[in-house]
């Protein structure tokens, strides 16, 4: 029996299908999960097949200083003393059959992970996906003048084959887990295979980061054999990097953080070549 907080659409029947997941949150810095995923949905013709309620998932009354708990509550606007929108969290699922994809868009949860995770394999499932690919983040020590370090995991180790085809280096991880670390760790129970793309970006920063989105957009779209146009992004890499760097350059201490952060980066990768 389907979870009562899964409300599906007339869900399309495909065959070894693959569905992109991403979520807002905790993984979810620079917006790579999210922003990944949205750059791969681009200007496909999806549609929305299923959401999860959110109801019994999340907290939104978080106790502590206002700026914790603002992170829990829904998005509000008022427009000359009326609210216009009010945005509980929304975790949806589209699909582009045509290309045999499904994608899931949501909130990581704050509770009942265990119905979360039953409510993302049961449309699976339904549908027919056998596999599924997370695209996340972590703040790290890697410099904005770099390319992002990828880090990866999977569910089977048969997979390890096929992701190390991308540049990314096997996770050896301990300490606080991720709703998607649980995914992959009950994903052989469901019978389906799922890795685990996880960009370390800056930890510095804040906002949008489009140099680790198109890192990870470009090697989904050799995985999935996918064209995925890239050009928007390109150039929003480039302008990102540049007002960083113009911002860098008036905060003396930064800079010289950064500077040091760019020679461990390059002599890693020097020590990496000679071994």
């Amino acid at each position: 029996m389907a979870p009562k907080q899964l409300k599906t659409f007339t869900p399309p029947k495909l065959k070894d299908a693959t569905l992109l997941l991403a979520l807002s949150g905790w993984m979810d810095g620079g917006e790579v999960s999210t922003g990944t995923v949205k750059q791969v949905m681009g200007r496909r013709e999806v549609k929305r097949i299923a959401l999860i309620e959110p109801d019994e998932f999340y907290i939104y009354n978080f106790p502590g200083s206002m700026e914790v708990a603002s992170l829990f509550r829904p998005h509000v606007k008022y427009e000359d003393g009326i609210v216009t929108e009010f945005e509980p969290p929304a975790n949806v699922f589209w699909a582009d059959e045509a290309a045999n994809l499904v994608f899931f868009v949501g909130k990581e949860p704050n509770l009942k992970w265990p119905t979360f995770a039953d409510c993302l394999f049961t449309l699976a499932k339904q549908v027919g996906v056998s596999r599924i690919v997370f695209i996340g983040s972590f703040g790290g020590s890697v410099p904005h003048t770099r390319q992002p370090r990828l880090f990866g995991s999977v569910s089977h180790d048969h997979l390890k084959a096929e992701l190390s085809k991308y540049g990314v280096k096997f996770s050896d991880y301990e300490g606080p887990g991720s709703f998607a670390s649980m995914l992959l760790h009950e994903a052989k129970k469901h019978d389906v295979e799922m890795l685990s793309f996880v960009a370390e970006i800056p930890g510095y920063l804040e906002g949008m980061n489009p140099l680790s989105i198109e890192a990870l957009s470009k090697r989904l779209a050799h995985m999935l054999n996918q064209q995925i146009d890239l050009t928007e992004l390109r150039a929003a890499g480039f302008d990102w990097e540049s007002r960083v760097s113009k911002a860098v350059a008036k905060d003396d201490d930064l800079a010289e953080t950064i500077r040091k952060l760019e020679e461990e980066y390059d002599n890693e990768l020097i020590e990496e070549g000679e071994a």
